[in-house]
């Protein structure tokens, strides 16, 4: 087994199709964005995931130079944008489950704009995990519908901006709409575009899957349907500072034929975000090259 992993990351070496490391950005605030970037670069990661709300109260409405200072600050510090994440924190009071129709449709239109901003920014995917909830008085039927239909709304503008949109399963506890891979995916495949798909977030899904994390990646990598892969721990800090074993998953990714990113996204900062980033990257450099070079 270990030597046909180390076959298979070599491989993928070989044709520089190595799984690339982001950094959520908010990890480092309250840097700003610059510094954000030096640091990421300085610690190893190959690029940054970034949350709009960061950079802009309203980043739907984001101008040419402010994207163009993002863009530069990027190259300057030698990594890329990769993605987004927490896309609707920000304009506030944005919902694609709510029963007020003007309110989704502002939800859609925002979204479009997000789109667009991510591939001006260069980043090739974006998840989507917040901003639904089912309303007093509704069901989690309509709920899941009318998400549905926010989701088959942006579809063309995902594939025409190149991106990869992916609908994120969150624990129960967080919302009762989309918990699990397969309620993802199952939007996935009514929707029927290439550029909707789903993902993997450690922490979500090891509490919601019923099943071993490499076991996951194994099962539904290979439907095609993951978009992208967030690295947390169940205890919600950075890979490696709680209970998940990261050493099959990694293994599980390579063996599996996942050629996407991953992404390292703590939301408890032990000891703190520069701390917690610097951690991290070293965790998982290490057990990648543990992969690559331990054999029989």
């Amino acid at each position: 087994m270990l030597r046909f992993l180390h076959l298979v990351i070599e491989t993928a070496h070989s044709y520089g199709i190595l799984m690339r490391i982001a950094l959520c950005n908010e990890v480092l605030l309250p840097m700003p964005f610059a510094k954000q970037c030096e640091y990421a670069a300085k610690l190893g990661y190959d690029g940054l995931e970034l949350a709009p709300y960061t950079v802009s109260d309203e980043p739907h409405k984001m101008g040419a130079a402010q994207k163009a200072e993002l863009r530069k600050a990027a190259a300057d510090a030698g990594i890329a944008i990769m993605g987004l994440h927490f896309l609707l924190v920000a304009p506030k009071g944005l919902s694609i489950t709510t029963p007020d129709d003007k309110v989704r449709a502002w939800t859609v239109e925002v979204m479009r704009s997000l789109i667009e901003l991510s591939g001006e920014l260069g980043a090739t995917y974006m998840v989507h995990g917040s901003q639904r909830v089912v309303e007093p008085g509704e069901t989690r039927e309509i709920a899941m519908k009318r998400a549905q239909d926010c989701f088959a709304a942006i579809a063309p503008t995902a594939e025409a901006c190149g991106q990869t949109y992916c609908i994120e399963p969150l624990a129960a506890h967080i919302t009762p709409v989309i918990n699990t891979i397969a309620e993802a995916a199952a939007m996935v495949t009514e929707i029927g575009s290439l550029a909707i798909r789903t993902m993997i977030d450690c922490n979500h899904a090891s509490k919601m899957e019923g099943e071993s994390l490499a076991q996951v990646i194994e099962r539904w990598v290979a439907t095609g349907m993951i978009g992208h892969v967030q690295i947390n721990d169940g205890n919600r800090r950075g890979p490696g500072q709680g209970d998940i074993e990261f050493a099959p998953i990694f293994a599980a990714l390579a063996t599996s034929g996942y050629l996407g990113d991953l992404s390292v996204e703590p939301m408890d900062y032990v000891p703190d975000g520069p701390s917690c980033a610097a951690r991290s990257i070293g965790y998982v450099q290490g057990i990648l090259e543990g992969l690559r070079f331990k054999l029989p």
